[in-house]
């Protein structure tokens, strides 16, 4: 139960929690204090003095509203309610000093400063500071760190809020950085000068209050005020981070999080966040026609033709790729179906029960993790499938949870209770210790094998035994869409392709394609599923068209455009609806506003943006459980998707991740 407390604010009298920094009851009474090392999701450093304010009764110094509790003031002498101040003189000439010895030794590098126009330092300087300096002396400077290939370091401008050293450690569950030296002397530093090892670590640039923290691939690039922002979701895990891609022209120039409790609160990946270079590269711009053999550029209407001229009177299969929107995953299921043909989405083999949505997406929210008193991890590896959900199944580790796991062993940056890699381990669920809530999550390593159905059975009871929430973790964003929709063929992938004389493919690049059927690629990329088209069809990437994702709790989020396709590459929606026609089965709708509709009209839910619809698991009868051990679903987390094999900074990126790991020999 909270403990509401009645305090004055600027004359207004407010109620709030007792347990609320005086900082955030400033927040709730519409006031805005400056802060640089105050952040409310990493814990209370209280080092940088700028949130002072002036508390009546208290002593006669400014207070930091930071570190101070409302619980903690005291009423006047006649029982009157506590009085805070945030704009007197005396915290007017409070802020103008701290900020004026900020600025002792940061260096007037705001013309050639990454962070120029999006700084706090800035911002804060012109609002709360003074237009001299009292200081002569000369400015003190610190080496630059090498913290790898994607934080950029100019130390000097460095104003020691260490809130990078706090997201490291709390967030990220790395120790390499902290802070060394004392006074002037005092730097924050990397353990012996160690790169970051996290996939979490491009948030430090968002963190960082000054020009310290820079991100490398975006470096003097663009400036903030030239770039067009656009908020959208993103696609390289299942989690649905929502994300913000800033455009300069025709080209994606960074991406950065925006804030969404229910997801991925206001971190994301590193995949995320510098996955854009593959959006440059290994573009597909043209249609192709396979020609004696070779593939050889063609017009769309040859393209088109081609396409059309295979699959008439042919049995067509279509697959439906990892990246793919729900809206395209629609429209190939209509065409292919119409053709008596059937479509799969679950290219990878995973055993997901079709029609039965409890069981593919589960009955947990993200948000569950936040009070869970127990998690247990079945054929998954976070870290790598989803790296910001890893760091909030951490925080409830850090409230006390305790986290058991059946797979293979690896660093998640928590203790995790080891039950074992085998199919054996799942006789121990039942005597897993842990107070509060509970909540099953189940990899997709864990489905993917022979029995994975039955696998997914004896979660679905142990978490039933346990009285605990399912999550079903998904690796791919496009999946639960297209299980919603029922892109799926009885018996699964094998069952789809089998007899098949042409395969639709769309852009499923994960694995191979046997036998000699024709091959339709529709696709933004020339990975895999490219090189064994007979005709390519050239698509939007996700940053290029308007699409709806289902995230992996069954949430339906929007996608949106931030740019166009390059060359002549359509969108997918539209490229299916011109196929049609060529095929004389045209789809009834001409613009992707009739087509939502159509799809609203037979799968309600899908409407509800950004709400979790309740989902009922209907039980699957377990049998014996074969012996073996439980795999996970990633081996390189850099690369997984036709985009980020494209980029050369995840090349880089999954080579440094491979040396890490390897053997370290005798003179290292």
């Amino acid at each position: 139960m909270s403990d509401q407390r009645k305090i004055v604010i600027d004359g207004t009298e407010i109620e709030v929690d007792g347990a609320m920094t005086l900082i955030q009851a400033c927040e709730e009474a519409g006031i805005e204090i400056p802060r640089f090392c105050y952040h409310e999701r990493l814990s209370i450093a209280g080092n940088c003095r700028m949130c002072l304010v002036e508390v009546k009764g208290g002593p006669p110094k400014p207070a930091a509203s930071c570190a101070m509790q409302v619980k903690d003031l005291r009423p006047g002498p006649e029982g009157q309610l506590p009085q805070v101040f945030t704009n007197t003189p005396m915290v007017k000439k409070a802020r103008e000093g701290v900020m004026e010895f900020l600025l002792i030794n940061h260096p007037l590098d705001c013309p050639i400063c990454d962070q120029g126009g999006e700084c706090d330092l800035q911002d804060q300087a012109m609002a709360y500071g003074v237009d001299f300096s009292r200081f002569r002396e000369p400015k003190r400077a610190t080496e630059d760190l090498d913290l790898g290939p994607l934080v950029e370091t100019h130390m000097t401008r460095c104003i020691s809020c260490t809130r990078c050293v706090r997201f490291t450690t709390e967030v990220a569950g790395i120790h390499q950085m902290g802070q060394t030296g004392r006074g002037e002397d005092a730097e924050i530093t990397s353990y012996l000068g160690e790169t970051l090892d996290s996939n979490l670590q491009g948030n430090i640039i968002d963190l960082c209050p000054v020009g310290a923290l820079v991100s490398k691939p975006y470096a003097f690039t663009a400036r903030p005020w030239e770039l067009t922002k656009t908020e959208s979701i993103d696609v390289m895990d299942a989690l649905g981070s929502s994300i913000r891609v800033d455009t300069k022209g025709r080209e994606v120039m960074r991406i950065l999080p925006r804030n969404h409790d229910g997801t991925n609160e206001e971190w994301i990946s590193d995949k995320t966040r510098f996955v854009f270079d593959g959006l440059r590269r290994q573009r597909l711009d043209k249609p192709y026609v396979r020609v004696d053999g070779k593939l050889r550029p063609a017009t769309w209407p040859e393209a088109l033709d081609a396409a059309a001229a295979a699959m008439k009177g042919k049995k067509v299969a279509g697959l439906v790729g990892d990246l793919a929107p729900t809206e395209a995953a629609f429209a190939l299921k209509e065409l292919v179906e119409g053709l008596g043909g059937s479509v799969e989405c679950r290219t990878d083999g995973a055993k997901l029960p079709a029609g039965n949505r409890g069981a593919y997406v589960g009955t947990a929210l993200v948000e569950d993790l936040d009070h869970a008193g127990r998690i247990v991890l079945i054929g998954t590896n976070p870290r790598t499938e989803a790296p910001v959900l890893n760091a909030r199944i951490r925080k409830a580790w850090l409230r006390g949870a305790q986290v058991s796991r059946i797979g293979e062993p690896v660093d998640l940056t928590f203790d995790v209770e080891e039950l074992g890699d085998g199919r054996d381990a799942f006789a121990k669920l039942p005597d897993i210790e842990g107070e509060g809530e509970s909540i099953v999550i189940v990899g997709q390593g864990a489905l993917m094998a022979e029995d994975g159905e039955n696998v997914l059975a004896h979660a679905l009871k142990a978490a039933a035994d346990l009285d605990a929430k399912v999550m079903i973790l998904h690796t791919a964003a496009a999946r639960v869409g297209a299980m919603d929709i029922g892109a799926v063929t009885d018996g699964g992938l094998m069952a789809a392709l089998d007899g098949a004389e042409v395969i639709y493919n769309l852009g499923a690049d994960e694995g191979d394609i046997q036998g000699d059927a024709f091959v339709i690629y529709q696709g933004s990329h020339g990975d895999r599923g490219a090189h064994r088209a007979d005709v390519i069809l050239p698509a939007a990437a996700y940053t290029e068209e308007n699409g709806l994702f289902v995230n992996t709790e069954g949430r339906p989020q929007l996608a949106m455009r931030a740019g166009f396709a390059p060359g002549e590459a359509k969108e997918n929606w539209a490229i299916l609806r011109a196929l049609s026609a060529e095929l004389g089965a045209t789809l009834p709708y001409d613009s992707l506003t009739q087509l939502r509709q159509a799809l609203v009209a037979r799968h309600p839910h899908l409407a509800e943006i950004d709400t979790v619809p309740e989902n009922q698991i209907t039980s699957i009868e377990p049998t014996d459980l074969a012996s073996g051990p439980v795999h996970t679903a990633i081996k390189d987390f850099y690369l997984t998707n036709p985009i980020a094999r494209a980029s050369e900074l995840m090349a880089e990126l999954s080579a440094n991740a491979k040396l890490r790991f390897s053997d370290k020999i005798a003179a290292e």
